[in-house]
């Protein structure tokens, strides 16, 4: 699966999802780009973006993205923190459905 590491997320944990293609926004040339154009950049390339921003669904309309979405709840993006949410992370990627916002929680 393609999957695209938002800017907040650490891209050391790229690592933790052996067996996808994972890139990040800096690597695809889009930092600094903002939430909503950055969300139809990304689904012409990208099946799941994968984010802490938890205000990012509150903020954006996902009906008809072609991408689908898995926001990481946690307290913090630091690597410690997210790093034993992962296999939460991978055991949600096969079942992540386009223009939906999956939450995986601590």
């Amino acid at each position: 699966m393609r999957v695209l590491l938002d800017e907040c997320f650490p891209r050391a944990l790229r690592l933790e999802l052996p067996g996808h293609e994972v890139t990040t926004v800096a690597e695809a040339g889009w930092a600094g780009v903002k939430n909503g154009a950055l969300l139809q950049l990304a689904a012409t390339r990208f099946e799941v973006l994968l984010t802490v921003d938890r205000n990012l669904e509150y903020q954006q309309n996902f009906s008809g993205l072609t991408m689908a979405v898995i926001v990481v709840d946690a307290p913090s993006n630091d690597v410690e923190v997210l790093r034993p949410l992962m296999p939460k992370v991978l055991k949600e990627l096969p079942n992540a459905k386009p223009g939906v916002v999956t939450h995986v929680h601590g």
